[in-house]
């Protein structure tokens, strides 16, 4: 009986980890038209990582920067930084505000960033 269970629990596992990874590879088919994940941050002109690219400097907390496009997607790879991206020059207007592992579009064009604490 003892061993029954351990094996549907072995089954039950197998199954979850099965339905997790079936999920990761939807996630990405979608992120493929995406430049390979790397350290840091980037913002891109174009949607879905395309286009100019511009890093950011992520040690340089709080600091605004103004950039010279405006700017459509992110991409960020960080264990303590996200980005505050602003739809006006000089970190001014809407925000929207990344996490320190995103991949995304932006809601609308971005003018300026601000890189903040996770």
């Amino acid at each position: 009986m003892f061993a029954s269970r351990t094996k549907l629990r072995g089954m039950t596992a197998t199954a979850a980890l099965a339905a997790a990874l079936t999920g990761l590879g939807a996630q990405t088919a979608v992120a493929a038209d995406w430049p390979a994940l790397r350290e840091g941050a980037y913002l891109y002109t174009g949607t879905s990582g395309t286009g100019t690219a511009t890093a950011a400097d992520l040690g340089e907390l709080g600091t605004c920067h103004t950039l010279p496009a405006p700017v459509r997607s992110v991409q960020v790879v960080s264990g303590s930084a996200s980005l505050e991206l602003y739809a006006g020059a000089d970190c001014t207007g809407a925000a929207w505000r990344s996490g320190s592992l995103a991949q995304t579009d932006l809601p609308w064009a971005m003018v300026s960033y601000r890189v903040v604490r996770a």
